[in-house]
């Protein structure tokens, strides 16, 4: 992981680790890493993100780069708006899912994809030299006012939008008073849903559930489903890259069961085609990947690490456990907005409900958990596995293979001050077993 960098984008309290001062350099850099301009720059709702983006803007412009603001937007509307409106860069203000008193900055690439592991190590390098452009000239700040509209557009021409929109399908969102609040009712709208909003007004300190949608944070939503009778419920992020779906039940299903729907009803229509996951993800998706004779490819944990993988493979679907799908004839991002299309989609093309679909499903049991450590810690607790067991993946943490269906995987957070802690299994009980029995071992280890 790089000094600055951690698993997506740069991050930090505001004020605290994450200051102005910060920002200015950061940007600088950045300037130094783009070379040129355009830049589009957007934020998120929190309560700093205005203000950093004054900062970033003027440290552009002081080394000589143009840039457009955009406003509050999405981070994938933003990430769209570079990839389709040509511009040299984006720039997106965002802490995506952290709390409140964070905040944080993704650099985009001209192709609309985060930048590689590889490119963030060059602008750690530059950051660090403080080798600075010397003023030449003034770049202009302007305005930019297609991102919404564009990405709309974008997503709409991914789907069958006729087909929907005479399905008039009822639709609950979540939009935990981020970013997606701009964007996901109006593409709602522009598809003939009747929505039901909660959480939809903007708030920079999330007080409706918190940035991260959890199944423990996400009853409002189940409980407008199952009374308004919804074809489905979806609940954003802070950011609005990643999406956790309530079929119509009133089940909240994990981000592995959400996108195993979506790989089923894509690799329908595209077979022999490649996804991208993570070494956290779901082992079904190899049994699901099979059935279309298509191929799986997996990664560390972490967007860039699928986004950056997908682009060369040319591959068609990527997502992570945490609800974050990436469908590459769009865009190869986490898009909580393109996620909702599909799904309705899945349900125009097969007039079928959202449970009755994921009987198709091949059945997946899993669950995680975190735990407070610091990055040492969590090494101490990698060491101490790694001398207990003998079949082990240390490619990202480390991943404990009991066989195919049955793992666990311990690694440390690249945002936050914890340890992650996954597992599946094929059944419920064994599930359990084995989260309660890692939980301890971590738990002996920190405390020992």
């Amino acid at each position: 992981m790089g000094k600055l960098f951690g698993t997506n984008g740069v991050r930090g309290v505001f004020g605290k680790d994450f200051t102005l001062e910060f920002v200015h350099d950061l940007t600088l850099s950045f300037a130094v890493y783009f070379k040129k301009g355009p830049i589009l720059v957007g934020y998120d709702g929190r309560d700093s993100s205005v203000l950093v983006a004054k900062v970033v803007c003027s440290a552009l412009n002081y080394c000589g780069l143009d840039c457009n603001l955009g406003g509050l937007v999405p981070t994938p509307a933003l990430e769209y708006a570079t990839k389709k409106l040509g511009y040299s860069g984006g720039i997106m203000i965002t802490a995506s899912h952290n709390p409140p008193q964070y905040n944080g900055i993704k650099p985009v690439a001209k192709d609309g994809v985060e930048i590689s592991r590889e490119d963030e190590a060059k602008i750690e390098k530059i950051y660090f030299a403080k080798k600075w452009p010397k003023f030449s000239k003034i770049g202009k700040t302007g305005t930019e006012s297609r991102i919404i509209p564009t990405y709309i557009s974008g997503i709409k021409s991914q789907v069958n939008w006729k087909k929907i929109r005479s399905k008039k399908f009822k639709v609950a969102l979540d939009l935990g008073n981020g970013a997606q609040a701009v964007a996901a009712p109006v593409l709602c709208k522009e598809l003939g849903c009747r929505t039901f909003l909660i959480n939809d007004k903007i708030d920079g300190q999330f007080p409706g559930r918190g940035s991260e949608p959890t199944p423990q944070n996400l009853q409002k939503l189940t409980r407008a489903v199952s009374k308004n009778k919804a074809a489905l419920g979806i609940a954003f992020d802070g950011d609005g890259d990643r999406s956790i779906f309530c079929d119509d039940q009133g089940k909240i299903l994990t981000g592995d069961k959400s996108a195993l729907l979506l790989s089923n009803h894509i690799l329908k229509k595209y077979p022999r085609s490649k996804i991208v996951t993570c070494l956290n993800s779901s082992s079904a998706i190899e049994t699901l990947a099979a059935k279309t004779k298509s191929k799986v490819i997996r990664t560390k944990v972490g967007s860039v690490e699928v986004s950056r993988k997908m682009v060369p493979q040319k591959a068609l679907i990527g997502f992570e456990e945490n609800g974050g799908f990436m469908y590459g004839k769009h865009n190869a991002v986490r898009d909580g907005c393109m996620a909702l299309a599909l799904a309705l989609d899945l349900l125009a093309s097969s007039n079928h409900t959202i449970t009755k679909e994921m009987q198709k499903i091949p059945k997946t049991y899993t669950t995680k958990d975190k735990v407070s450590c610091t990055r040492n810690q969590a090494r101490k607790i990698i060491n101490a596995l790694k001398k207990e067991h003998k079949n082990y993946d240390t490619t990202d943490g480390i991943k404990i293979i009991f066989d195919e269906k049955n793992w666990v995987m311990i690694r440390p957070s690249g945002t936050e001050p914890i340890a992650r802690i996954y597992a599946e299994a094929d059944s419920e009980p064994r599930l359990e077993q084995t989260m309660s029995r890692y939980l301890k071992k971590v738990k002996s280890v920190l405390g020992s």
